[in-house]
């Protein structure tokens, strides 16, 4: 089984002290940093964008995974490899305006991981026909765009799916939770398969983040 790997979402950061939040997180054991990107057109809410993760990438010798929860996601893949993503996940939904498989390929000859993301109430079958082409599957587990929502229970069946095509076709594929990831929600995840976690504000919000970061690994 992979090592559980914790990567702390700096949407719950503070961000007016951001260089010693990072440091903080790296301090306690962070495995990755993950941004949260959203355009205020596919989710409902406006973030930061490709020069808040090149300051990042300044700040950290973690690996930055960022998400990018935005519209014509292709057109921007270039930014952010520029700005340091060692990886970058893209959505599924056709909402998001792009062609799915040449932006997979286009992060591909980047030299940057490549993920794919599937909303709540997207069915899984969606992302199916791309899963050879990844390094990483995120399973949001509440619905994209703002920090703090309880977790949803039901994804652990896209869990669960994503585990069993792992162990028949590509052991090395990273299954990534994210939203209302804490200890009690952390457990269930990692026992239906997944073995990366976003979390924010139970890290963020907590005033020992190395005890948080080790209770999410069930430590």
């Amino acid at each position: 089984m992979h090592r559980i790997l914790v990567a702390p979402s700096i949407l719950a950061a503070d961000f007016s002290r951001l260089a010693d939040e990072l440091r903080r997180v790296e301090e306690a054991g962070a495995d990755w940093i993950h941004c949260d990107i959203m355009d205020g057109h596919f989710v409902d809410n406006i973030s930061f964008g490709s020069g808040i993760v090149a300051t990042v990438r300044k700040l950290t010798n973690l690996p930055l995974d960022v998400h990018l929860m935005i519209e014509h996601a292709d057109h921007y893949v270039p930014r952010f490899i520029d700005a340091g993503a060692n990886s970058l996940t893209v959505h599924v939904e056709p909402e998001s305006k792009h062609d799915v498989a040449k932006t997979l390929q286009q992060i591909r000859d980047s030299g940057c991981r490549v993920g794919l993301t599937l909303n709540p109430g997207t069915p899984f079958a969606l992302v199916e026909p791309f899963l050879t082409q990844l390094d990483l599957l995120l399973i949001m587990t509440v619905h994209p765009g703002f920090g703090g929502q309880p977790f949803r229970a039901e994804q652990t069946e896209k869990m669960r799916r994503s585990r069993d095509w792992k162990a028949k076709n590509n052991p090395a594929l990273d299954i990534e939770v994210d939203g209302g990831i804490n200890p009690e929600t952390a457990r269930v995840s990692i026992e239906n398969g997944a073995n990366v976690l976003v979390a924010g504000t139970s890290i963020f919000k907590s005033e020992d983040y190395a005890a948080a970061i080790r209770a999410l690994r069930g430590g």
